[in-house]
């Protein structure tokens, strides 16, 4: 039916207990005129069926789509997406009435890698990081429009960051409808998601539960969110009785986007501030006058080979924040970056505590939340990590 790639003696084994890519050394012969973002068959040596999948240079070279031999049509498309929404149904994130922000789809954990689709109101805002995916958008649009059905109005594509090496041309873009109102619901707080420019789809929608227990810690205290990037943590800290909160990121539209958001739901509150500076800057010259901050920075490792530097990184933030947070304060941290597993972000956060020589325990290790799932059989797709910290 498709295009065939043929496999080495014995890689099929990962795929046999269901990992959704096959790497570029597992190959042993590409059919002719196969492209990237071609959708193709694997087989073993035999000529056996064992899966279809996105074709692609690079060090991932096949993401499987199904294992089944079956064609990759409308109906395939509006299977996935439908099994996606029936998912975020069952766990009361999606219909509800407080809030119409959350992740529709998400990649292999849903069965779809290289997809992400994030919904922001009658908005769905969708991201390829796959050739193949880009190819299908206009497919992928149209079995979204049909399954959310009165749900979305309007969707936009947005996949110029993630396919860098692309033709700009039809990468940002309405491919569905189209509108201006870019304000969406989170628990009842409005925020302005900026598809455009934006970060990701616009909103890290994988802190929406993190930042709610941040809420309950909030009350009278002093609040410091680091790389705040469109404020999330800092109107939830607002609404849960902040005494005050400081907001800091090193862009200049990030901090404008702050400062909107408080408006959107706290005009003219006097409580925040928001500063457009370094995170290491700010924090070497911090007083100690702070008993609640958040360490949110984007990803310090994109590739393994940066894990040793990330790893510094992550030790020497902490680092600085132990030092500087009041007596009795509480530490929100994280890493997004993938290839930092839990042991590696704790013993960096943990080196971080005996070089700051405080004593701290451990309230919470976070996560990303449930509609951003991790497909059993595949365990990388675990990338958020995160420790709430009480500081004696």
């Amino acid at each position: 039916m498709y295009p065939q790639i043929i496999l080495k003696k014995g890689k099929e084994e990962s795929l046999k207990r269901f990992h959704p890519w096959v790497f570029s050394g597992a190959i042993q012969a590409i059919e002719e005129g196969i492209e990237e973002g071609d959708t193709v068959c694997l087989v073993n040596r035999n000529g056996d069926f064992i899966a279809v999948g996105h074709y692609q240079e690079g060090s991932i070279a096949v993401r499987v789509l199904t294992f089944e031999d079956r064609e990759i049509d409308d109906d395939f498309w509006h299977s996935r997406i439908s099994s996606a929404l029936k998912m975020r149904q069952s766990i009361g994130i999606a219909d509800s009435p407080s809030n119409n922000t959350y992740r529709l789809v998400h990649g292999e954990g849903d069965n779809l890698p290289g997809l992400i689709i994030d919904v922001y109101g009658d908005t769905a805002v969708m991201q390829a990081h796959s050739i193949g995916m880009h190819k299908v958008r206009k497919e992928i649009a149209k079995a979204l429009v049909d399954v959310m059905e009165s749900r979305i109005s309007n969707v936009y594509y947005k996949s110029e960051t993630t396919l860098p090496f692309m033709d700009a041309t039809d990468m940002n873009g309405f491919i569905y409808g189209g509108s201006d109102n870019n304000v969406a619901l989170e628990n009842g707080l409005k925020f302005r998601v900026d598809w455009l420019k934006g970060q990701k789809t616009g909103f890290f929608v994988d802190q929406r539960e993190n930042r709610s227990l941040l809420e309950k810690y909030a009350a009278g205290k002093r609040v410091l969110n680091m790389f705040c990037y469109t404020g999330g943590f800092s109107f939830y800290a607002m609404r849960g009785g902040a005494q005050l909160v400081h907001s800091v990121d090193s862009s200049a539209k990030a901090i404008d986007l702050t400062r909107e958001n408080v408006s959107l739901n706290f005009p003219g509150d006097q409580r925040h501030e928001a500063f457009c500076e370094d995170a290491f800057k700010y924090l070497e010259k911090a007083g100690d006058n702070y008993n609640l901050i958040i360490l949110d920075p984007p990803a310090f490792a994109k590739h393994r080979g940066a894990l040793h530097n990330a790893l510094k990184g992550y030790t020497r933030l902490n680092q600085k924040a132990f030092e500087k947070i009041e007596r009795g304060g509480i530490l929100f941290t994280f890493s997004c970056s993938q290839v930092v597993t839990k042991d590696h972000f704790r013993n960096a956060v943990f080196t971080a505590a005996a070089l700051a020589k405080r004593n701290v325990r451990i309230l919470h290790q976070l996560h990303q939340p449930a509609d951003h799932p991790i497909n059993i059989y595949h365990p990388e797709g675990e990338y958020l990590k995160g420790l709430v910290l009480y500081v004696e």
